[in-house]
């Protein structure tokens, strides 16, 4: 009888049985009560860094919130009689031995256990070096023609350490379609994760060639940081599809696409996604009529320095094309001008080191600044489609629950349905939440750093401009002295 008390009292406390030395759920110990005791964590399995700013804690239901933005980590629960119980062992992410099926976690299949008790947490140090075990590398661009079309296809090599892949080392070849592929495979596995944007599939008219060679070196940077983010974000880096993208030969490739749902099925998932999209929701939560806002904002403000860096970059290489003749025209004034040689020679010496200048600085605005800028601009998209879908599901919701009201169908079934789809809704909205706070995180680091990167740029340039000037202007100033010593007896 003591015993059970003290168990019950455990339990009560949310302690583990065994009193305040024992090992707590929240510490990632077993949850007491339920078949995932049986799962044991030792003390060393997490390397916890000493700041909790870097912890960030995810489950196969979806997104849990940072440990330094939320008061505490948020769960989808379902109803105690739906939970299905399922014996667990917790490991780190990277870990060889983590499934890569675990991480499929904003899935919403009806029978996947989305109660903490059947949680899998991971824990992911994003500033932390040493846990980075996937790089991958885009080059060696290759046209293609066939008698149908032209297309570029390009080298991805992949390197890692995780137990999963049965190589340490992959090559593949991958045309720009493949991305697209990967991209809405994705999104349909994650449906309100925040998937990283690919570059456009058309060009703006009149900016650059089809196969240009800037246009593809432009794609492939823009190909590498696309697969780059995907390996770096938490749960999108073990899904299974962009593990088959990585390793699989392009027959491989092929025969996967095929196992997908058939056309009719895909067909009727879009005819009920545009019909709750046309539906609407009723009420959407607060925090993501604030999130929805932002967004607007931001896809207004982003779009905008976009056009302008565009336009500033444009004027800059008419500006530089003008100073490659403005050099030149000096040296040949010169040779008519016997007391303006050295003059005019030393204008057209400080032209050309200017025009080097101009150059570099320009080169450093299209690699730097103006890349990260368009992709956020991209990233609103993105943003927004985002939205789009976590409000279909809400729509989903919400045609139930009015059906159930109202009585037009089977009151039990209709009970059950509702009951998913609360815990769809809900898995739904923490993905979201957790996701858009890492999203904003990183956001806000590359529009500081770039923006950074380009005041230092344009310090550097008008600093040497500045100086070979200076240097003319002296020059000149001595010059008459030099001319009135000469002239002495």
């Amino acid at each position: 009888m003591d015993g059970e008390r003290r168990a019950s009292q455990a339990l009560s406390s949310g302690l583990p049985e065994g009193g305040a030395g024992g090992e707590s759920p929240g510490d990632g110990g077993p949850v007491p009560g339920s078949s995932c005791s049986s799962a044991l964590l030792q003390a060393e399995v997490l390397d916890l860094d000493e700041d909790e700013d870097d912890l960030e804690v995810f489950s196969k239901c979806g997104l849990m919130s940072s440990a330094s933005s939320a008061p505490g980590i948020q769960t989808c629960e379902r109803r105690a009689t739906k939970v299905e119980h399922t014996n667990l062992t917790i490991t780190p992410v990277g870990q060889p031995s983590m499934d890569a099926s675990l991480m499929d976690m904003n899935s919403f299949s009806p029978m996947m256990p989305t109660s903490p008790l059947s949680m899998i947490n991971q824990v992911k140090f994003e500033d932390e070096p040493d846990l980075k075990d996937l790089f991958i590398t885009v080059d060696e661009p290759e046209s293609h023609v066939t008698t149908v079309e032209t297309f570029i296809t390009y080298r991805i090599i992949t390197k890692t350490s995780r137990g999963e892949f049965d190589s340490s080392e992959f090559e593949v070849r991958r045309r720009y379609q493949d991305f697209l592929w990967l991209k809405g495979k994705l999104e349909d596995a994650h449906p309100t994760l925040i998937i990283p944007p690919l570059p456009e599939k058309f060009i703006v008219k009149g900016m650059v060639e089809r196969f240009n060679d800037d246009f593809i070196e432009t794609r492939r940077k823009a190909l590498q940081k696309f697969l780059n983010r995907i390996a770096d974000h938490p749960t999108l880096t073990f899904n299974e599809d962009f593990k088959v993208f990585l390793t699989a030969q392009t027959w491989e490739l092929s025969s996967h696409k095929k196992q997908g749902p058939g056309l009719l099925s895909r067909m009727g998932q879009t005819v009920r996604a545009v019909a709750w999209s046309m539906r609407g929701v009723k009420s959407r939560p607060e925090e993501f009529m604030e999130m929805n806002n932002f967004i607007e904002m931001f896809s207004q403000k982003i779009n905008l320095i976009d056009k302008i860096s565009q336009r500033i970059y444009k004027e800059e290489r008419e500006y530089f094309d003008e100073m490659k003749e403005y050099g030149p025209v000096h040296i040949l004034w010169s040779a008519t001008e016997e007391d303006l040689v050295d003059t005019l020679k030393s204008v057209a010496s400080c032209v050309d080191k200017c025009c080097k200048a101009t150059e570099k600085r320009m080169s450093g605005l299209s690699e730097a600044l103006l890349p990260v800028v368009h992709e956020y601009v991209l990233y609103s998209e993105i943003l927004m489609g985002v939205m789009k879908r976590r409000d279909q599901i809400q729509a989903e919701l919400d045609s139930k629950v009015e059906a159930l009201t109202s009585k037009k169908a089977d009151t039990d079934l209709l009970t059950e349905e509702i009951g998913k789809l609360e815990d769809k809704v809900e898995c739904a909205n923490n993905a979201l939440k957790a996701d858009w706070e890492r999203w904003k995180q990183n956001m806000q680091n590359d529009i500081k750093s770039a923006f950074t990167d380009m005041a230092e740029e344009n310090i550097h340039y008008y600093e040497q401009c500045l100086a070979t000037w200076e240097s003319f202007l002296t020059s000149q100033t001595d010059l008459p002295l030099e001319e009135a010593s000469e002239d002495k007896p």
